[in-house]
């Protein structure tokens, strides 16, 4: 009892020198202030601290740009001045480490990073406070050379990474603190809830952005098919399907027009899902006569700094990357993010956008291209979401998410998608088509003249005369099939014989168009 009346003075002391310190005017690159929300936050989170047990979890959520890092850092602090224990703090990447242990060193907290070189620790150190990978620091428990039991907290950065739950029952007598934007498992089978006992929120990016703590967002959607994409074990779509598609003539050509419709001469961040795709975004404004540069996660470290330091220094500098960016990285003079890739991951939705809103007196506004469908399927990025009821019924928002990417695709198998490169449009919504002509009266026949239209264009615009263009046809037949069935299935009950008719005249018809418009083409370039 006694024990935790002193404690209490201590932090209420502790408040009082910081209130002092803000009544100074203290200036907002001094190291010791503090924004508004995040003095309410950490005293929250502090005071949870303080009436909770040993080994309480908490979660903390709050955008990026927040001042996430900032925040644990002073809960750090507190906690050593406070409780003269020691705290720990995990990532799961270098530069986080690197990031975090710089932090901390501004607030004058002496600390140690250990990682890989590290072999030995000694009392004559000084430290009251580490920064570790999750690997690293298993390995060296496992050594014995860090004792978990003598540990008093545990700060998580990234906290939605299901890599540290392996270690979380290794710290019997600690709190702990998990820091994310999203909290929300990629992993249905490892809901966060399952892990932490609450969940504190913060502002949401809508407040932050009308306080003018972050960048306004100018969003610009375009409707891409992404039929051909397919998801792999983890839930996303796969790199294969997406080099694929991103690659092709077409998608090329529209990533260039949208850069030069809404990001010409702004320093830019185009994010890939594959490095085959990059490279070739990389080649495509190298030809077009931009500055860019490529970058990956096989990028040598002295490479990766020079590009970094020619991105800050070149007037509209365009980088494309792929899986390195994400976390880790800040550099506020970033205008533009182009999302040149589809994701069914929220975290990595807000995190590739979040590298672009990060506010400076000369930046108060950045724009968002998105090619991917990432907007309908997220919503906008500043969209208020309800992260606690997230938190309490992850399942149902999975079910959300999934059942609207699901709408997304009849799959057109990618040997089909890949023999019409020139045509960004190969899906056609037949029931959507039936739905619009029974509401304006039309004919419901209607439909099968534009789904013709819409094969016999794709066929023209991949070929350079007549027996080419007949020969893509042919490759439509099943595709033909079963939009013929999703038509009469809107129809009510009709017999097999009047399917096959349908899709036997189907075929004859966009048989004759092809060959007319394709006629037509071949006259205006003689004429031309």
């Amino acid at each position: 009892m006694i024990k935790n009346e002193v404690s209490k003075t201590l932090h209420n002391i502790f408040r009082l020198i910081l209130q002092m310190e803000k009544n100074a005017n203290l200036t907002p690159n001094n190291t010791t202030s503090l924004y508004d929300y995040q003095e309410t936050d950490i005293n929250t989170l502090f005071s949870k601290l303080e009436n909770t047990t040993q080994n309480y979890r908490l979660l903390y959520q709050l955008p990026t740009g927040g001042g996430k890092t900032r925040i644990f850092s002073e809960i750090a602090n507190r906690y050593i001045q406070v409780y003269r224990h020691n705290v720990i703090v995990l990532t799961h990447r270098v530069e986080l480490c690197n990031q975090t242990s710089a932090t901390l060193k501004k607030l004058g907290i002496r600390n140690k990073m250990i990682n890989s070189a590290v072999k030995t620790l000694s009392n004559k150190d000084g430290c009251n406070c580490y920064v570790a990978m999750v690997e690293t620091l298993k390995n060296r428990i496992k050594d014995g050379l860090i004792d978990p039991n003598h540990i008093g907290l545990v700060i998580i950065d990234e906290a939605h990474h299901n890599s540290f739950q392996k270690l979380l029952g290794k710290f019997k007598n600690a709190r702990i603190i998990g820091v994310t934007a999203t909290p929300f498992s990629s992993d249905i089978n490892l809901p966060m809830r399952k892990n932490y006992d609450e969940l504190i929120v913060g502002e949401s990016i809508s407040t932050l952005i009308e306080k003018g703590f972050l960048a306004k967002p100018t969003t610009w959607r375009y409707d891409v098919e992404l039929n051909s994409l397919k998801t792999g074990l983890q839930g996303d779509f796969t790199v294969s399907t997406s080099d694929e598609l991103y690659s092709s003539p077409a998608m090329l050509e529209l990533l260039l027009h949208a850069y030069e419709a809404h990001s010409k001469n702004k320093k830019t961040l185009i994010f890939n899902n594959g490095i085959f795709t990059s490279k070739n975004v990389c080649k495509l404004f190298t030809e077009a006569g931009y500055p860019v540069r490529h970058l990956d996660n096989h990028t040598p470290s002295a490479e990766r700094l020079e590009i970094l330091k020619w991105l800050k220094k070149t007037k509209g500098a365009i980088l494309t990357s792929v899986s390195i960016l994400t976390t880790g990285f800040d550099e506020p003079t970033i205008q533009s993010i182009i999302l040149n890739r589809a994701t069914t991951s929220l975290t990595l939705y807000h995190q590739m956008i979040g590298r672009g809103s990060r506010k400076l007196p000369q930046k108060k506004t950045f724009s968002i291209t998105d090619l991917g469908n990432n907007t309908d399927r997220f919503g906008d990025w500043s969209t208020a979401i309800d992260w606690n009821q997230v938190f309490e019924h992850p399942e149902a928002y999975y079910e959300a998410m999934h059942s609207q990417s699901a709408l997304e695709a009849h799959n057109i198998p990618s040997d089909l998608r890949s023999k019409f490169p020139n045509s960004l449009q190969l899906s056609f919504d037949v029931q959507k088509a039936h739905q619009d002509a029974i509401e304006n009266n039309l004919k419901s026949k209607i439909v099968i003249r534009d789904s013709i239209r819409q094969h016999a264009l794709m066929c023209i615009e991949n070929s350079n005369n007549i027996p080419d263009a007949l020969a893509l046809a042919d490759e439509l037949d099943k595709e033909i099939n079963w939009r013929v069935k999703q038509y009469t299935k809107c129809l009510g009950k009709v017999t097999k014989n009047y399917i096959e008719w349908v899709q036997t005249d189907y075929k004859s018809k966009l048989k004759i168009l092809v060959q007319k418009l394709m006629q037509r083409k071949e006259m205006q370039r003689i004429a031309g």
